[in-house]
Parts: structure tokens; sequence; C-alpha cells
């Protein structure tokens, strides 16, 4: 027997194996139909399905095909971030007559500038043209130092290295990090501007009944004074009226302690909060978290029905109060775990959902008084114009932020097996991110965003995107002779924002921490 068994080639080992697998596939398991109808070759199916993603972005899909951001659209971020090549030769391969495709009306001669202007010093100064709680009078009102930022992302669903790399890429690029629900853990605190947000599980906020907490509100903004507005989450664009989901996949000690909540245990924050019930509550709860601490206070949601955002700026039009900012997020927008009902079917694209809110304060006398943030992959110079076209005032960036620091779309963020580090709290996973590298490439990213949107916008013969109005930007809606311009497609202009020079916002700009 032993002289048997040593006789046996390595190809005679393989095929005892095989046969053994086979056994395994007709007579043991019982899950798969097709292991048990086509034994061993059946597996080939379930590893070709599992690889599937990764065989269309790299063999299959071409340059302008895949979803949610194509070849072209990453390779721009990733070339942006690391201060590489990202232009383009020969010509564009874009669909130029497809649907929604967007057009800049360039001016004749663009903007000039002389040897003073700000954007010769730094080719990528372009800060907020408002200010946040500059309407109502807050007491620490915040101009954003960059009009492009880091969207809500809690650390949580990024790693440690991931927000950490985040923070101080903000730092250096001069724009601020939103923190996401999650709560401020250390990784925020590395000193860029933040955007203290919570949702209805008001982690970091929260009492011992899961309900929201002022005096744990006032303590962290006391105590981290690089905290320059709050931000309350309504719903988010890929899943609005469920709740943050966080698998319990993702959930260390650490993240625990944050949040106050079970090691290891999903956590499903509810749809509603329980500070309030209705828009005349949630307008009282923004007044006494301002009053409180000082801070501008906005509002996160995407849109859907506008019955609700109408009683908003009723009681806004009548009081004189209500939220400094307003941030948009579309249907198209990211997230870390939703369902795909959720995903692809609830809230407007961003372009309808922002258009109908921004025409309806409009109508009410109040866009001029509210900063307007955009949310849902507007990460790009073309689609900020438009945006800013329309009324936004900000634009928030998400999976893009976390592509220029080493996400490559594996879409598995709800995994915890995320190759690149970026969406998974598995230390092997995250020590292949360097903070000081990463870091780097985020700002590096941000200052090329801005230097191409300010290129756009002198083009189109203005100085800030602000300046832009409904009827420079153009969108296919079948050939050129049905193309309509921004104010014609969604019935409105926006109202022109208080702009004077790039020079008085570099005055203004908050320095040395002061407002000025």
């Amino acid at each position: 027997m032993i002289t048997f068994v040593s006789n046996i080639t390595w190809w005679g080992w393989v095929l005892i194996a095989l046969a053994l697998v086979a056994l395994r596939d007709i007579f043991i398991q019982k899950a798969h139909t097709i292991s048990h109808n086509f034994p061993v070759v059946g597996h080939i199916r379930y590893m070709l399905e599992k690889i599937g993603p990764e065989l269309r972005q790299y063999l299959v899909a071409n340059n302008r095909e895949e979803l949610p951001f194509n070849r072209i659209e990453r390779g721009w971020i990733y070339a942006s971030a690391k201060k590489e090549n990202n232009y383009e030769g020969f010509g564009t391969d874009r669909d130029i007559y497809a649907h929604h495709h967007i057009f800049i009306n360039n001016a004749m001669m663009p903007y000039q500038i002389d040897e003073k202007h700000p954007n010769v010093v730094d080719k990528t100064f372009l800060p907020c043209a408002k200010v946040m709680g500059a309407y109502h009078n807050r007491k620490k009102p915040f101009r954003p130092g960059s009009i492009i930022n880091v969207s809500a992302m809690s650390f949580g669903s990024l790693s440690a290295k991931a927000v950490e790399s985040l923070n101080k890429g903000v730092k250096i690029a001069g724009a601020y990090h939103n923190t996401g629900e999650g709560g401020l853990s250390p990784y925020h605190s590395h000193g860029g501007d933040v955007v203290f947000h919570f949702g209805s599980g008001y982690f970091g906020v929260r009492s011992a009944d899961g309900g929201f907490s002022m005096e744990k509100m006032i303590a962290l903004v006391e105590g981290n004074p690089f905290i320059r507005a709050i931000e309350i989450k309504l719903s988010q664009g890929a899943k609005p009226g469920k709740g943050g989901v966080l698998p319990g996949a993702k959930i260390t000690k650490e993240i625990a302690f944050i949040r106050g909540v079970e090691v290891g245990k999903d956590v499903l924050s509810p749809p509603n909060h329980k500070a309030f019930s209705n828009v005349p509550e949630m307008v009282g709860f923004i007044e006494k978290i301002a009053q409180a601490t000082g801070l501008p206070v906005g509002i996160k949601a995407a849109i859907g029905k506008l019955e609700q955002w109408e009683e908003l700026a009723d009681i806004m039009v009548k009081t004189g109060k209500g939220p400094d900012f307003i941030t948009v997020d579309g249907g198209e927008g990211g997230t870390g775990a939703a369902p795909p009902s959720f995903a692809d079917h609830v809230s407007l694209p961003w372009v309808y959902g922002f258009s109908d809110l921004y025409k309806l304060f409009l109508r009410k006398g109040l866009s001029e008084h509210l900063v307007f943030i955009g949310s849902g992959r507007l990460g790009f110079p073309a689609k900020a114009a438009m945006a800013f076209a329309m009324g936004a005032d900000c634009i928030n960036v998400a999976r893009e932020a976390m592509m220029s620091i080493g996400c490559i779309q594996a879409q598995v963020c709800h995994t915890n097996r995320c190759p690149s580090g970026v969406a998974t709290q598995s230390k092997w996973l995250q020590n292949g991110i360097d903070p000081t590298l990463k870091s780097e490439r985020l700002a590096q990213y941000f200052k090329t965003f801005r230097k191409e949107l300010i290129e756009i916008t002198h083009a189109a013969g203005y100085e800030h995107p602000c300046q832009f109005k409904m009827t420079d930007v153009e969108i296919n809606v079948d050939d050129h002779n049905l193309s309509k311009e921004l104010s014609k497609t969604y019935a409105y202009d926006k109202t022109p924002v208080p702009f004077t020079s790039m020079q008085d916002l570099k005055d203004c700009l908050y320095l040395g921490g002061k407002n000025k």
C-alpha cells in the first residue's frame, strides 16, 4: 500500500482530489444545484461570478461604459491626485450628442486676470462666495475655504487610516471634512476644518436612552474648536427613509465605544429622529443647537416629495429661523451599504431634486440667504460648473475623495473586504495606506479640481463659478435644435450671489481664528 501511494504522480493526486470534490458535489452538498448537476466544473461558474466585476472593469467594459464611475473618470481622479498628466489627446471619445451631455457656453473672450489677482499667486484659490450662518447672525459664522469638500463618510464605514488621510488632506487643501454620522473620532482631529454630522442614531451626541444629548453636543463643540458647522442628516441619496447601516463585521471595540453600540452587531439607525417629529419641531431643534453652540446648523437630505419642504420655507419666511445651509444629495450618491431597491429607485437624481428644491426656496425669496451644497457624483469640474449654474455654492464629494486616496471601485464596501484598505476595518488591509502620502493626493485632487473649474469659469467669462447663470450651460435633450438651457429645462433662474472679487474673498476668508 505504501509503495502504491508513493508511486502516484502529482497529476494522479489532482485526479483523486477532483474525484473527491465530485463525490461531495453529488452526494453531500445540497445547497447548489449547478454543482450537483455539473460536479467540479460547476465551481467555475461561481468563481467567474465572484470575480465578474473585476473582469468587466479591466477586460470587458469600455472607457465610458461603467457605473457609477467609468474608467475615464477614475483615471482623471487618479492622475489629478498624483499630479500626473490628466490630459487626453486626439479629441474626446465621449458621445457629445448623448442624452444629458453638458455643454458650457464659452465667452468670445475669456475673463482676464491681472498680475495682482489671487489666482496668479495661487491658481487653486477658490473659496465659497457665501458665509454659513451670516443670515441668521450665528455667533461663529463660517465661510468654507474651498468650494469642494469631503462629504459625509463616517469612521466605521471608512477605515481609521482613510479618515486620517482625508482629514490631513483637507487641512493641506484648505477644505472641510464632514464626519459622517458615525461620530467624531480621533482620526478627524489632524488639523482640518470639520463639519460635525449626525443622524437619527445620534452617534457621538447620544444619550443613554438613544436620543439626542445637548450636553454632549456642547461639550463636543467646546472641546474641539475645529468643528466649524453642524449638519443634521434627514436622509441620504442612496437610501432615504431607511437610516444608516453599518454591518456588524465592521464594528470594532473602538467604533463601538465612539458610537455607543455593541461590538460585532449590525447598527441600523432608525428612519426617524427622536428629537423632532415634524417640521416646526425640527426648526426649533436647529435653533436650540445653534444658540447652544454658536455654530451654523444645516440639514442634509435627498429630495422627493416637496410638501414638507414647502412648510419649512413658509416657517423660515414667517419666523426668520431655520437652517443655515442645505446639503442636497442625489439618488446617484454613494453609500457603504444599502438595499438595491433603495439605491436604485428611492429619491430623485441630483439635477431633478436640486432644481425642485432651489425653485421652491427661490419662489419664497430665501435662496440668497442659504448656502446650498451639492452632493452626488459632482466631483468633476464640468459637472460642478453645471451645479453652480443651478444655484449650488459648494460641492461635497465622497467616492471621488476615496478614489484620490486609493479606492479602486471594487464595490465591496459592505463586506469589510475592501482591497484598497479604504472601506474596511481589517488592520492588514488598511496597513497599505500611508496617510502622509494619501493626504497629499487628496489635497492635490482638490487643487486640480479647483484649478480646472477656475479655468472653465474664466473661459465662460467669469471670475468665480458663483457667477454662472442658468443660460451659461446647456444639456442635450435630443439634437441641438431641442437642447435647452438650464433655465428653460428646470424653469427657474438662480439668484445672483453678491460676489465682488476673489481679492475680497481672500481678505474676508477665515484666517487666524477669526471670520473677518
